[in-house]
């Protein structure tokens, strides 16, 4: 007789309670001063996005996004990937269960991509908060969809971009194919989805698909600088800039040009701008000065992505 515990899913519902019973940690979370460090943590796997750590991924980006002492969140995985994309076996052991089985069929596996999947990227995409992707090795699949959803994604040096989901019989998955037929065009995109090309960093850089690329070793504090630099800014300025950047790509220009008239008037009224504008104007005798600081140079113009 079969085992309760080893009796196949039924439905979109036992998929969430099998993945919360996971014991395991697979995600780990490092809380800095305003801003924290989530890290897809199954290296011996290549940090697959299972059922277990794609809901506990879930959970902790959920509790980050409604702190609001952070301001910004990395997310990363645990070398030698960021993340393998979907996990493969637990494909192979559930998808087939839930077609002979599960009088939901395929709409369980729906709810899924829907509800966890989709809710990771719907959550980066929607909160205020400055999301960014440290690339620190491959990222395939769902996992390269997650670190395309953010806002800003720095690559180490041995960061590989991996399109095959053709190659299993996949098609591009949680928004990945709108964000890179927006970015590349139809017929580049089109182009690695057919060839399955795996992307150097390099070329992820030539090609507009990340902001840098630095040193492996350089990864975690480039992001960091990226976090301390957004937080340096005044809280309302990065809040309301991220919600207007990703309307306005859907946007006509007039309803852009529109959207931006109705926001600048109330930074205008903010005791920010009002101090920053004083500060400047102080520091320079009446003049407007452009800072030539370190930060301000080569640091981060993106030369040090072309190196």
């Amino acid at each position: 007789m079969t085992n309760p515990a080893e009796q196949p899913p039924i439905g979109y519902r036992d998929l969430v309670t099998r993945a919360r019973n996971e014991q395991r940690e697979l995600v780990d979370v490092e809380r800095r001063d305003g801003y924290a460090i989530v890290r897809m943590n199954e290296p011996e796997a290549l940090n697959p996005l299972s059922g277990p750590m794609t809901i506990q991924l879930l959970d902790h980006l959920r509790r980050l996004a409604e702190d609001a002492a952070m301001r910004a969140v990395i997310l990363t995985g645990t070398d030698p990937s960021f993340s393998a994309g979907g996990d493969l076996r637990g494909m192979a052991a559930t998808v087939q269960s839930l077609v002979d089985h599960s009088p939901e069929g395929a709409t369980a596996m729906w709810r899924w991509i829907r509800y966890e999947f989709g809710a990771v990227v719907r959550l980066i995409v929607h909160s205020d908060k400055l999301f960014v992707a440290a690339i620190n090795g491959a990222a395939a699949g769902v996992g390269l969809a997650f670190a395309m959803a953010c806002d800003m994604v720095i690559a180490s040096d041995r960061a590989r971009l991996l399109m095959a989901f053709g190659r299993i019989g996949l098609v591009p998955e949680v928004g990945l194919g709108w964000l890179l037929t927006r970015r590349l065009g139809y017929h580049k995109t089109m182009e690695l989805f057919v060839s399955g090309t795996i992307l150097s960093a390099q070329q992820a850089l030539g090609l507009g698909l990340v902001n840098e690329v630095v040193p492996h070793a350089d990864l975690r504090r480039r992001a960091e600088q990226w976090c301390e630099r957004g937080m340096a800014l005044p809280a309302h300025a990065l809040d309301m800039t991220k919600p207007l950047l990703r309307s306005v790509v859907d946007m006509s220009w007039e309803q852009s040009i529109a959207m931006e008239e109705f926001a600048e008037p109330m930074c205008f009224t903010t005791h920010a701008h009002r101090e920053a504008v004083t500060d400047i104007l102080g520091r320079g005798g009446g003049r407007v000065q452009v800072p030539r600081g370190e930060d301000d140079g080569k640091a981060f113009n993106g030369e040090a992505g072309a190196q």
